[in-house]
């Protein structure tokens, strides 16, 4: 008998000596550093310490379309690199195109080598005339339906790898729906810097700029078929004033971002201040080393979401694989833009549809709040135990603290992060955790009714009420699980500390309170028990 107490007591101990080293460095500073800095600690949600929340909504269709273009330019290349020419595309509704050959059997060679080098789509042969013949190119509806189904997902992975790279601590990043992502970003002051950083779209495309047609035709609508205006936009630095230049450049790009495999920042560009290099993978760097050959003293156009940041002349082959993208960047500013590119485009355009800065006094407030209505709450469950149960009811509102200080420290242990609605998790474990040492009390009221000893009723107490205890608990664990896999962000927090409560409370209703009503009847045999 006393071994088991003394095992017991012993398990207790070392786990609230933990517990404590634990869940200090969470409560506060005033801790040498070297403890400080390796014990993990509970961090508080958007709610309680401020910070950015977004919904945005996904542009599902252009994302059907990127890829239309994609495969376009994917057939023309390759009927390009064969010899066969092509002499204009079109696109045909969201997802297919056409292209347009010459007379003679180029259409009809051209048809057997997209089949075969493309086999993801549909090709037919379309009209076929003295002007020459036309071939269809369509997605098939397989591929269709798995783009609108990844287009989000993809999106979430996306913005998560961007801003984990950014540094936020536990950033909420899901799905909603078949096009919304919801983005909680706790702790971060700068809200427009948080929407840019998330909502660009980061489609990064070499494009050469067209210098045989007029700038100033094409603003007056005369705008060759194979050409659009974009601009560069540049500021100055004494004014701080920006101004944006018109430029002409063809539509179709000769190299895209997908091929980046490395983006950092640098500092001393020739304009001074911050720039991103840029290293590209081996098909990226075959890429551009053929570009650079053919269009040597031609202007190449490094453009991003539509805006040039730069266009700088061709001088000679480049071969390395290695580019700049200049601009009147600020140090942050050339992070972000490294950060996004390192971690890809989007596959479809991000809408903000709601924004939101929640202040840190507003977070300040509901800690307060919260933790006010849990010492509330605990008071209360302590008081009736007290009045209920006498001294029984001490034993449990003993096991009630223990029970608390595990739950900090487990939440502690794995990093969780504490929202209002976990406060209120918090609340319901503290009422639950004394619900078990009430189905136990009554449970030894009734022993003690049929006469039995204070021990044995005791014992026959813990016995009998084991596996309703146990059943109450699973069932409440299970809702928690379900609660945490298909809820939100506040949902969440609440179902985790709702199931850590429930799980510690099995063990300090069932092992802590029994280890000191076996200690005192160890001791000497009680002869009474007040409950």
């Amino acid at each position: 008998m006393w071994k088991s107490i003394q095992w017991r007591a012993a398990l207790i101990a070392v786990l609230t000596a933990v517990s404590i080293a634990v869940v200090l460095p969470s409560l506060t500073d005033n801790l040498p550093e070297t403890w400080q800095k390796k014990t993990p600690k509970i961090h508080l949600g958007l709610d309680l310490q401020g910070g950015v929340f977004l919904r945005l909504a996904v542009e599902i269709d252009k994302a059907i379309e990127n890829t239309t273009l994609r495969y376009a330019d994917d057939a023309r290349s390759i009927c390009r690199e064969k010899g066969i020419p092509v002499l204009g595309w079109q696109k045909e509704g969201m997802d297919g195109f056409s292209l347009k050959f010459p007379p003679g059997d180029f259409a009809t060679r051209a048809l057997t080598l997209l089949k075969e080098e493309l086999g993801s789509l549909d090709f037919s042969l379309g009209q076929t005339g003295p002007a020459g013949a036309t071939i269809a190119g369509r997605m098939k509806p397989a591929e269709v339906q798995a783009i609108r189904m990844n287009a989000v997902g993809q999106g979430v992975e996306t913005i998560r790898n961007r801003i984990d790279q950014f540094g936020v601590r536990e950033p909420q990043i899901i799905a909603e729906g078949e096009d919304r992502i919801v983005i909680q970003l706790p702790g971060v002051k700068d809200q427009q810097r948080a929407i840019e950083l998330v909502g660009k779209t980061a489609l990064l495309e070499f494009k050469l700029v067209d210098e045989g047609a007029s700038v100033e035709e094409a603003l007056k609508g005369n705008i060759p078929e194979d050409d659009q205006i974009l601009y560069q936009r540049s500021q100055d630095v004494q004014t701080g004033r920006t101004s944006k230049t018109p430029l002409l450049v063809k539509k179709r790009a000769v190299l895209t971002g997908d091929t980046i495999k490395t983006a950092k920042v640098n500092f001393g560009s020739q304009r001074g201040g911050a720039y991103v290099s840029l290293s590209f993978d081996p098909r990226g760097t075959k890429i551009f080393d053929r570009v650079t050959a053919e269009n040597v003293k031609r202007r190449l156009a490094i453009v991003l979401d539509d805006t040039v940041y730069s266009a700088p002349v061709i001088q000679e082959r480049i071969s390395g694989g290695e580019a700049q993208i200049t601009g009147d960047f600020t140090a942050e500013q050339a992070s972000d833009l490294a950060i996004v590119l390192r971690a890809g485009s989007l596959p479809a355009p991000v809408k903000v549809i709601q924004n939101v800065t929640v202040g840190p006094s507003l977070g300040r407030d509901s800690i307060q709040k919260g933790v006010r209505a849990a010492l509330i709450g605990a008071f209360l469950v302590v008081v009736f135990m007290a009045v209920y149960y006498r001294f029984a009811g001490l034993v449990a509102d003993f096991a009630l603290v223990f029970n608390i200080l595990f739950l900090l420290s487990g939440m502690a242990l794995l990093e969780a992060t504490l929202t209002l609605p976990g406060i209120a998790g918090i609340i319901l474990a503290i009422g639950m955790a004394v619900d078990s040492n009430v189905l136990i009390f009554e449970r030894i009221r009734e022993e003690i009714r049929a006469k039995k000893t204070v021990r044995a009723a005791i014992d026959a107490g813990y016995d009998k009420a084991f596996w309703t205890v146990v059943d109450s608990h699973v069932t409440t664990l299970i809702t928690a699980v379900i609660l945490f896999q298909f809820g939100t962000g506040p949902i969440k927090g609440f179902a985790v500390t709702l199931s850590m409560g429930v799980a510690i409370n099995l063990f300090t209703a069932l092992v802590c309170t029994k280890v000191v009503f076996d200690y005192l009847n160890a001791k000497k045999p009680m002869q009474a028990l007040s409950i």
